[in-house]
């Protein structure tokens, strides 16, 4: 876990929410770390726990979220432990976030140039400078007319406008870390394939580290170099992206993998059942109540994070007879 290379370490956090009385345990034990000029993707359903993770990187989570457990450090620099001023020049200078909603993330009373220009404080930047990496960014993310575009104002976007708008304003801080939360939904594929171009870009270009949340494994594969699995706020199996989309040993990632649209495949496979409740989570393993290769053990214990091969690790307690059910995917 140590290692001068990692930019973000995270050891066991646990992440739960008061709500009507109820204690809802959102996020168990989750440990990872993201190295510089590296990607990390999380993927999973709604509601496994991905974007409360990456909400509690830079501290935004809600009121009524507490962390019993759990630290996290960037660059050394404990973020559970900063104050106020501390935590606004990490989130100003170190740290940038995509959320998936661009109408409650960014200034509706801000023009697009006001806010992309505040990315540039601190630089050693002219007037023109300035004007022209916007005028750059906004044309990278697919914005025409954007020396126009830059004078107007969120509502004045598409809803697609508007989350390349977002991007634009958030690369231009080149932040040493980038936590994007489903970047790319909604957008049509070619400016999909463009945004992930553009990450990809300036990742290289800043050795900028990434944490990517998604559903959509295309993107996992495009765009990460590790990937971790997360159902009911457990992580149930890391390594890195190529290993675990052509050689999955966890139930779950099998699943998720067999639901991708194939024509070589014929039908489109689901996973039964839906996602267990997070204020009464299932005795045992939480996946049991809809995984094929549940037994007796599976109701009973939560099986550990295990090593089942090079960096590559699966909480499942049959983990082993998963290479039986392999089924490889391009990964390329």
């Amino acid at each position: 876990m140590k290692d001068n290379n990692n930019i973000l370490e995270v050891e066991n956090l646990c992440i739960h929410f008061s709500t009507n009385g109820y204690e809802v345990r959102a996020v168990n034990n989750v440990s990872f770390e993201v190295k510089r000029g590296e990607a990390l993707g999380f993927v999973g359903e709604s509601g496994c726990g991905k974007s409360t993770t990456g909400r509690a990187l830079i501290r935004l989570l809600a009121k009524n979220a507490s962390i019993p457990n759990g630290k996290i450090t960037f660059e050394g620099k404990d973020i559970l432990a900063m104050n106020k001023k501390e935590l606004r020049d990490y989130r100003g200078n170190d740290v940038g976030m995509i959320f998936q909603e661009p109408m409650t993330a960014l200034n509706p009373v801000l023009t697009i140039r006001t806010q992309m220009y505040e990315q540039f404080r601190g630089k050693n930047m002219t007037k023109e400078e300035k004007n022209k990496r916007a005028v750059e960014l906004l044309s990278l993310v697919g914005i025409p007319s954007p020396e126009k575009r830059l004078d107007e104002y969120i509502h004045q976007f598409s809803g697609g406008m508007r989350q390349r708008a977002m991007i634009a304003i958030v690369l231009a801080g080149e932040p040493k870390l980038l936590i994007a939360d489903e970047p790319t939904t909604a957008l049509d594929v070619t400016i999909q394939d463009q945004i992930i171009k553009l990450i990809n870009s300036i990742r290289s270009e800043l050795d900028m580290g990434v944490l990517l949340i998604t559903h959509d494994l295309g993107v996992i594969a495009q765009m990460c170099d590790r990937v971790a699995v997360m159902y009911a706020g457990y992580f149930v199996e890391h390594a890195d992206t190529y290993t675990l989309l052509s050689n999955p040993m966890h139930p779950y990632t099998k699943g998720l993998i067999d639901a991708i649209p194939n024509g070589k495949k014929g039908v489109l496979k689901s996973i039964p059942g839906n996602t267990p409740s997070l204020i009464n989570l299932p005795e045992g393993c939480p996946f049991h109540p809809r995984c094929f290769m549940c037994q007796e053990i599976c109701t009973k214990k939560i099986p550990d994070m295990v090593k089942v091969g090079e960096n590559h690790y699966s909480r499942c307690h049959f983990a082993e007879k998963m290479s039986q059910y392999a089924g490889v995917i391009d990964a390329d």
